[in-house]
């Protein structure tokens, strides 16, 4: 050791001792592998976003490279049948009016009755042959680009408590959304307009209304923004006000904003609601042209079927489809897209309790022709190269109708949502249910994967993305999820 150190303390001797500082650097290059290792497998702590307050929108970077930089969740409310629309159970034609052998008596609302067929006829559909219903022939042309998984569960058989599972990842209330997740994690590539749009039906809200889109305890700047083509956002202009005077007040307001914000610096509850109220005014400028359908030609208005004069609930869904993809040409980040509204005895949405094949061929009619052109409009403009498209329902229907009935109770033991566009597999059927349609009985999926799928193709790491909330690291997926990778392109 140099003489001229010894008037240095122990410490600093021991810095400038060679044994020590080769040992120290291999442990050091060690912890750099370690840690590198662990990160390749994804075993490393989880780490949030950095949010700026002050512009909580700002785009972030995902865990890994993502294969899709927005998504479409079309949500199908009330439980749709899968034995209706893309299961198809051939068992059900020789089994049809009798009783199920070792079938539960009772379910969810009322006694059990017999086994019943298909109410649609399916057939072979595109190159891959899929078997898919008449309910839906516009939809089932486009078979060969999906990925259907048929093998999905839920935690429970009650419309509201499972649309909170499917949305939030777990039964109970307030939870964050999965757009909200998003959002947080991803901000958005457009200033102008919200991170996260729920679009909702011509019918009403579904059966848990802002569960769907709520931000739970995230910053509440990450909850979803509710409007639709018939109903746009409320209060974007000021009664009596020219827009002269308008711009004027706003300029006012920034000014005093940014010298309060001086005076509290470090205030991120007052810098999140002074760029809450920016957005907005922002807003006022963006919106209305993008909601504004005016504009679309009248051959896109024909082929989403906005132009139908004899069912507005169509034509209103259908102008809500052309507001999804004016909304993702935008760049908005997170589209939530509703057909359906809440619980009305199947009237207003997929909840074929009494007359089934009365109620789905109204709800079929709304759904298929806006929805498959929608998919092929993005397709055509390039959209679906960045845009992830997901149709998903809350569970699905027993293979038996109800006593007394022609319809079919919960059944969320085995059901089918799928995905389409950036990052998956097109012409895949992943899972199976059983030969009647009742029971998931192989790749056995609950609705945790799914939502592990969507993050993945984000370029999110469902394990990394959590945020802390009452000494807990929640995340959207609870302590469960695994990438359902058989569907991944």
């Amino acid at each position: 050791m140099n003489p001229s150190a010894e008037h240095l303390s122990p410490h600093g001797r021991h810095l400038l001792d060679r044994r020590r500082f080769l040992n120290g650097s291999a442990t050091a290059l060690g912890s750099v592998a370690l840690t590198h290792l662990l990160g390749t497998h994804g075993l490393l702590a989880a780490s949030r976003p950095e949010i700026d307050p002050s512009n909580p929108y700002a785009p972030r970077s995902p865990h890994h490279p993502a294969r899709a930089r927005n998504v479409l969740v079309i949500f199908c409310a009330g439980a749709v049948s899968q034995l209706e629309t893309w299961d198809y159970k051939p068992e059900l034609m020789k089994w049809h009016d009798k009783p199920l052998p070792g079938g539960p008596s009772v379910t969810f609302q009322g006694p059990a009755g017999n086994l019943a067929r298909p109410q649609y006829a399916f057939r072979p559909r595109g190159q891959t042959g899929k078997w898919v219903s008449d309910l839906i022939p516009n939809l089932a042309e486009l078979t060969d680009d999906i990925a259907f998984i048929h093998s999905l569960t839920s935690k429970s058989n009650t419309h509201g408590p499972a649309e909170n599972f499917l949305s939030t990842g777990f039964v109970l209330d307030g939870f964050p959304s999965l757009g909200s997740w998003v959002s947080y994690a991803l901000g958005s590539e457009n200033q102008n307009l919200p991170a996260f749009v729920s679009i909702l039906d011509p019918r009403g809200v579904p059966q848990n209304g802002s569960n769907n889109w709520g931000p739970g305890f995230l910053p509440a700047a990450f909850q979803g923004t509710p409007f639709s083509a018939q109903n746009p956002i409320r209060h974007l202009a000021a009664p009596g006000i020219s827009p002269s005077a308008d711009r004027s007040a706003r300029s006012m307001l920034q000014r005093m904003n940014a010298r309060h914000l001086q005076q509290h610096p470090g205030d991120q509850r007052l810098a999140a609601r002074i760029a809450s109220y920016e957005l907005a005014a922002r807003m006022q400028l963006s919106m209305p042209e993008v909601s504004d359908l005016s504009n679309e030609p009248a051959h896109v208005l024909r082929s989403y079927g906005a132009d139908d004069t004899q069912n507005p609930i169509r034509a209103g869904f259908a102008r809500n489809c052309i507001l999804a993809r004016r909304l993702l040409e935008c760049g908005v980040r997170f589209v939530q897209l509703f057909n359906g509204a809440y619980a009305s005895g199947g009237a207003l949405n997929w909840d074929g309790h009494n007359q089934l094949k009365e109620q789905y061929d109204r709800h079929g009619y709304i759904l298929d022709q806006p929805t498959a052109a929608l998919i092929r409009d993005l397709r055509q403009r390039g959209l679906l190269e960045d845009t992830l498209v997901v149709w998903c329902t809350e569970f699905g229907r027993m293979p038996f109708f109800q006593k007394g009935a022609q319809g079919r109770d919960h059944n969320p033991d085995g059901f089918t949502c799928w995905m389409t566009g950036a990052g998956v597999k097109p012409g895949v059927s992943h899972g199976v249910t059983d030969e009647l349609g009742q029971r998931a009985i192989q790749d056995i999926h609950p609705l945790y994967d799914l939502n592990a799928t969507i993050l993945h193709i984000l370029g999110l790491d469902h394990t990394q993305l959590t945020f802390e909330h009452n000494g807990i690291e929640r995340r959207l997926t609870n302590v469960e999820g695994e990438v359902i990778r058989e569907v991944l392109a």
